[in-house]
């Protein structure tokens, strides 16, 4: 008997997320910055939280950050991700200010520490026009 494969789930381009995604491609992390609260923005939207003002730009930042939380998944999440255990999720701060839900690569589950320097590593999936952002020890 076959056990069956199953092909991975991959983000979806919107309107509003596209310049995420393009920035990824390029290798660069672009998110949003609004002037009236004077602080980043992550996950992309159409309105800034809390002052649901309409002034969201689209700024580059440097994708460093601060590993805030992580998990080690030795079960798969789903089918799809079978052949991927252990899993290394992740939450990185980065510098300046959102949260960010990600995985962590090049690195052994012993060595990961709350607060250790993370910096981003660009996942191309070129037969899914898409790159994925993930972190590594910095």
């Amino acid at each position: 008997m076959t056990t069956p494969t199953f092909e991975r789930p991959m983000p979806v381009k919107t309107p509003t997320t596209a310049p995420f995604w393009d920035a990824l491609s390029e290798h660069r992390v672009r998110i949003q910055y609004s002037p009236s609260l004077q602080s980043y923005v992550f996950y992309p939207r159409v309105r800034a939280p809390r002052t649901l003002a309409d002034d969201l730009e689209w700024r580059e930042i440097s994708g460093m950050g601060t590993l805030y939380s992580f998990t080690v998944a030795r079960r798969p999440v789903g089918p799809h991700f079978a052949d991927a255990v252990p899993q290394l999720l992740a939450i990185v701060e980065w510098d300046e200010g959102p949260r960010f839900s990600t995985e962590l690569v090049n690195v052994e589950p012993a060595e990961i520490r709350i607060g250790m320097r993370v910096k981003p590593v660009f996942c191309d999936y070129p037969d899914h026009d898409v790159t994925m952002l993930r972190y590594a020890p910095a």
